[in-house]
């Protein structure tokens, strides 16, 4: 994979190898205890997808039951009081994300969502859901849904799931990625570990990352982490002769596995990114032993409005 822009930085130093895919298995989630020690340890996790889905990281607005929330300059999310806050961002914004448990055949992940119409419309990752025969969602107030799969489209890893029975959910706001900056203050919520509702914090630290992932139907995770390219590298192992490329924001805000499809959040509450892929240390070690180092990758919101009609017309490429 190669990237127009390569700044001297990049690749990063052999210390650091990518772990691209932020789901993380449920049977080790329920297995662990609650407490400050399940927090420590809480990026310790390893990496996996439904169905061997792949670990990357709007042409209309309309056409589902309930309208998306269009993001625009002048629509107000946060509260004037706590603009530019990133508790005021948390508070206005965390009860559009969900918690996403999937389960198939090849085992079962954990990621998270953004509802993007009142009725249950949510946007995630593909890898997320993908080969699931079954789909729970829980939202921000602990409410329970079943979902179906709308459409997928793995060159992008994008899904759109549909809740089943869900009324009255606030949708979020969708950006635009057009507008990001480097240097902007961002915020990311989503369910790492499946601690629901985790915000945290950070900048949008560069644009236009080129990154490159396998759409093999059936891959296996390798024992180091997903098969991911960057700067002409390969991670990880091989990544196959089926890889797609996207243009991602990164960011430094903390990413851990089972934030993928989540959030990241510009300081007026818009979605500007859905969260899918992290760098993370190894040294050696399995990607159980990976964690955060600042170094996220979300899929721009323009890219998720392009797809949506596509997506909601039932595509599953």
């Amino acid at each position: 994979m190669t990237e127009s822009n390569v700044n001297p930085e990049w690749p990063p130093p052999p210390a650091y190898a990518p772990t691209a895919l932020l789901t993380e298995p449920v049977s080790r989630r329920r297995a662990r205890r609650r407490g400050p020690v399940a927090l420590l340890t809480a990026v310790a996790i390893v990496a996996a997808a439904v169905g061997g889905g792949t670990a990357y990281g709007i042409q209309e607005l309309t056409g589902g039951s309930s309208a998306v929330a269009a993001g625009s300059a002048g629509t107000e999310v946060v509260p004037v009081s706590q603009k530019g806050t990133v508790a005021g961002v948390a508070e206005a914004v965390g009860p559009s994300i969900v918690e996403i448990n999937a389960t198939g055949g090849s085992g079962s992940s954990t990621g998270s969502g953004v509802i993007i119409t009142d009725d249950g419309e949510i946007i995630t990752n593909n890898h997320v859901v993908s080969g699931a025969s079954q789909i729970t969602v829980r939202t921000s107030d602990g409410k329970e849904y079943s979902a179906e799969i709308v459409g997928t489209d793995s060159g992008k890893d994008l899904a759109l799931i549909k809740l089943s029975g869900a009324s009255g959910l606030k949708a979020a706001t969708l950006g635009d990625s057009d507008r990001v900056k480097v240097g902007d203050q961002v915020v990311a919520i989503g369910s790492p570990e499946g601690l629901t509702g985790t915000v945290t914090s950070g900048i949008v630290s560069a644009l236009d990352r080129d990154v490159t992932v396998p759409t093999d139907e059936g891959r296996q995770q390798p024992e180091g982490g997903w098969p991911f390219e960057f700067g002409g590298r390969e991670f990880n192992g091989d990544t196959g002769s089926s890889t797609t490329t996207y243009k991602a924001i990164q960011t430094d805000a903390s990413l851990n596995p089972g934030n993928s499809g989540g959030a990241l959040i510009d300081m007026n509450g818009h979605i500007i990114g859905i969260n899918s892929a992290m760098y993370a240390p190894s040294s050696g070690a399995s990607s159980a032993d990976a964690g955060s180092v600042g170094l996220g990758f979300a899929i721009p919101i323009d890219t998720v409005k392009a797809d949506l009609a596509k997506l909601r017309a039932g595509s599953t490429s």
